[in-house]
């Protein structure tokens, strides 16, 4: 657990904090962005279009990130009948926030691989790049997994045809309980499903290094 860096490395807990405050902002700013841009002002009247990270954090989820390893940020409010594509607008939305991420994730690890030529693995600079890259990644695959309220419902929701639609209201109402027990089940079962999910887009990753 990030937690447990506090008191036995002061400086990685604070680099590793930095790294969550920058991947939830830019990950909530690219909602409130993409909705914009899309023709829905909800976000922008809410003080969401904004890469303040005040407007962006949610308790809950930035203490998850702390204690879990993975999280998220305070939900963009989106009135999706105002967006341009009525079908596809939503799903356009959710997939903008991963979408920041992984573009991060591409430029720091461009930025790493140019730093590696004048610093040394083990500075701060670096292992600040490195939990960038890191926390970005996994916040962008979580994000991914399509079960409410995480992005990739939404995404799922609009490939998903008419004849599922008594699916998507059960999943709405019962995603978040499924999505609280995996996370309970995966940290203190040792079931570890997200883990062997993140270590293979983490491998993945590696070889760029």
């Amino acid at each position: 657990m990030l937690i447990n860096t506090l008191f036995s490395s002061p400086e990685i807990f604070i680099i590793a904090v930095l790294g969550i405050v920058y991947a939830l902002t830019i990950h909530e700013f690219s909602h409130a962005l993409a909705a914009t841009y899309l023709g829905d002002s909800t976000a922008k009247y809410n003080g969401r279009l904004t890469l303040n990270p005040l407007a962006h954090m949610e308790i809950f989820g930035t203490l998850m990130l702390l204690l879990a390893g993975f999280g998220w940020g305070k939900p963009v409010p989106v009135n999706t009948y105002n967006l341009r594509w009525h079908k596809w607008g939503s799903a356009a939305v959710s997939l903008a926030g991963p979408l920041s991420n992984f573009i991060s994730v591409a430029i720091f690890i461009i930025i790493a691989n140019f730093l590696a030529n004048f610093l040394a693995v083990d500075s701060l600079l670096f292992s600040f790049l490195f939990y960038l890259i890191f926390i970005n990644l996994i916040l962008g695959v979580f994000n991914l997994i399509p079960i409410p309220p995480l992005d990739g419902s939404k995404i799922l929701f609009a490939v998903l045809p008419a004849k599922y639609d008594d699916f998507k209201r059960k999943l709405i109402v019962n995603g978040p309980w499924v999505l609280f027990a995996l996370i309970i089940l995966d940290n203190f079962a040792g079931i570890n499903i997200f883990g062997h999910i993140f270590d293979f887009f983490v491998n993945l990753i590696s070889f760029f290094f």
